[in-house]
């Protein structure tokens, strides 16, 4: 069965195709971080926008490298949520339009369940159960995963998210927009005993997060700096920020398996290929003897290779899933543990 993936959830638009059989058979992406740039963060409308321009000739592409053709697709999947509801509302129309077109089945996909199952499109594939931390720019949460759909939240983040944080603390380094990537390289050269930066929550007697203080912390620390922040301050700051942030989050997952009594780990979403973290998370683990799995470092962000194989395996558990009612709705706000 191959199953066309569209994703259009945020600023990333995303078309790939995956074969029940042979695995990944094509993928491309193309991300509007440079059009968003200028602006410091993602502006709707031109997301939108750019989704209508993109899909197509990434649809192309995609058939051209897997030497498919359109009626050899047997179903189409979609991201229908959560996300920006512009966004969301192209990728559905699209793939509702070529099924109607095609006369193939089409399926809603929720976001967070293909970046959930991402890690098992790799060469080293987790098997159920493990436990999954999702991290990203809008959402922080510890998962239980028993199989497609069996999903138990054990915490999330009460404000802000890990990459919210990312973001925010980078812009107030004068680091621009995406934030994230930016903070983490600063941080490679910073010195982590110059500034004291708080770990939220990190003795708390649950799995929650909490980043809101952490940001704040920083903008503390860049306000009462004496003189204008130069770039050993700004690395040095970032180290503080980084660290405080993975510490919570190793420490977070450690509990989460010892409760769960699970000894693989899934690190899904894109501050998963935060290099600090990665090594952090390797460096317990094989000191408290579990495993940890990653997406490819091309799978962190939103891709349309993850929408194709949450679809496919749906189908595979449940032929049904998909329909050829062509009508549809998108879910913006749609909690990943109200999934069956």
């Amino acid at each position: 069965m191959i199953v066309l993936g569209v994703e259009s959830s945020c600023d990333e638009t995303g078309l790939a195709l995956y074969d029940t059989e042979r695995g990944l058979l094509a993928h491309a992406l193309h991300s509007q971080v440079a059009m968003h740039e200028e602006y410091g963060g993602v502006v709707p409308e031109l997301a939108s926008r750019d989704h209508v321009k993109r899909a197509i000739p990434l649809l192309e592409k995609i058939l051209f490298d897997s030497g498919l053709s359109l009626p050899s697709i047997d179903a189409i999947a979609y991201t229908q949520g959560p996300g920006l509801a512009g966004a969301l509302l192209v990728g559905a129309s699209i793939a509702n339009g070529l099924a109607l077109a095609l006369g193939k089945a089409v399926l809603g996909v929720h976001h967070l369940e293909g970046h959930l199952l991402s890690p098992m499109l790799s060469k080293n594939a987790p098997e159920f159960p493990f436990v999954a931390l999702l991290v990203s720019g809008g959402h922080t949460q510890l998962m239980r995963v028993d199989g497609v759909g069996e999903y138990t939240l054990l915490g999330e983040t009460l404000d802000d998210a890990a990459g919210e944080a990312f973001d925010k603390s980078a812009k107030l380094l004068g680091l621009g927009y995406p934030g994230g990537p930016a903070i983490s390289r600063l941080a490679e050269h910073g010195d982590p005993s110059v500034y004291a930066l708080p770990r939220p929550m990190l003795h708390s007697k649950n799995l929650d997060f909490s980043f809101s203080g952490l940001k704040t912390a920083v903008l503390t620390l860049v306000k009462n700096h004496p003189g204008e922040l130069n770039e050993n301050d700004k690395a040095n700051i970032a180290r503080s920020f980084v660290d405080a942030i993975v510490d919570v989050l190793v420490a977070k997952c450690q509990t989460a398996l010892k409760e769960t009594k699970l000894k693989r780990l899934v690190i899904a979403g894109g501050v998963g290929a935060n290099a600090q973290l990665r090594a952090a998370l390797n460096a317990a683990a094989s000191k408290k003897h579990f495993q940890v799995f990653y997406p490819e470092l091309e799978l962190c962000t939103d891709n349309g290779a993850m929408i194709a194989f949450a679809g496919a395996l749906r189908l595979q558990r449940d032929p049904k899933a998909a329909s050829h009612d062509y009508g549809f709705t998108v879910k913006p706000r749609w909690p990943l543990h109200e999934l069956r």
